[in-house]
């Protein structure tokens, strides 16, 4: 059984979830701020955190951020608010999806799967073909989610910018448009906006652009997306 952190200071949201998520065969628990959150990552490390945006205390964004400076646990956020400025913020700190109240249950169920299977299909590959692929110098191990620099410095990613590199990697040298990117790394049908596949290209750039402020791997094609121009090699 997958296990659940729900975090938010609405104790109906709570109950509802828990007792919705539960009746789909997950461990679920609780936490109405931050402190009660960081005690039950303590207690029993969750495999998704559902994560409010407006809470008591610190907020959700420095959760997040926080969360993902330490771990790599998949993060969906919720928020009350639907101004793109505070999707991007959330993206920008490590979020790996978002979901804007009112929702139904229905949809946050969706978008967990869909998170969970894209990590379990990355941790466990149908393929054993591409458990190793090399770039200008780096090496990401598909199989433990590694990604090491030219260095040998081991380089964290959040579950996004994972997805998108190897997204990347899969299609080099290939111009790839935003809804292109979308559909590859949340799946078709998805209602993320294109300028969330911006905030994790710059993510990514940041990571692994030796000057991030003129990228080189990763290239910007007017009016057209993306191109990975390395060339890739897999072992």
């Amino acid at each position: 059984m997958s296990r659940l952190l729900i975090v938010d200071d609405d104790v109906e949201i709570l109950a509802l979830l828990k007792k919705f998520f539960m009746q789909h065969a997950y461990d679920v628990d609780v936490a109405a701020h931050g402190e009660a959150m960081w005690a039950a990552i303590a207690a029993q490390r969750p495999d998704t955190i559902i994560l409010d945006l407006m809470l008591p205390g610190e907020g959700g964004l420095s959760l997040c951020q926080k969360v993902r400076a330490q771990m790599g646990i998949p993060i969906i956020m919720l928020t009350a608010m639907a101004e793109l400025s505070d999707r991007i913020v959330g993206l920008e700190l490590g979020a790996d999806d978002y979901l804007t109240k009112p929702f139904a249950p229905q949809e946050l169920l969706a978008r967990v799967r869909a998170l969970q299977r894209r990590a379990g299909e990355q941790r466990n590959p149908t393929t054993p073909a591409r458990p190793v692929v090399a770039f200008a110098g780096w090496h990401l191990d598909i199989t433990c989610r590694e990604l090491r620099s030219p260095d040998n410095v081991m380089i964290p990613l959040s579950g996004g910018e994972f997805d998108l590199l190897v997204v990347f990697l899969d299609h080099p040298q290939r111009i790839l448009t935003r809804e292109q990117l979308i559909d590859l790394t949340h799946g078709q049908g998805h209602d993320a906006f294109d300028r969330s596949i911006d905030v994790q290209v710059s993510r990514l750039r940041r990571k692994i652009e030796p000057d991030c402020k003129r990228p080189d791997l990763i290239r910007t094609v007017r009016n057209g997306g993306y191109m990975f121009t390395a060339k890739v090699s897999r072992s």
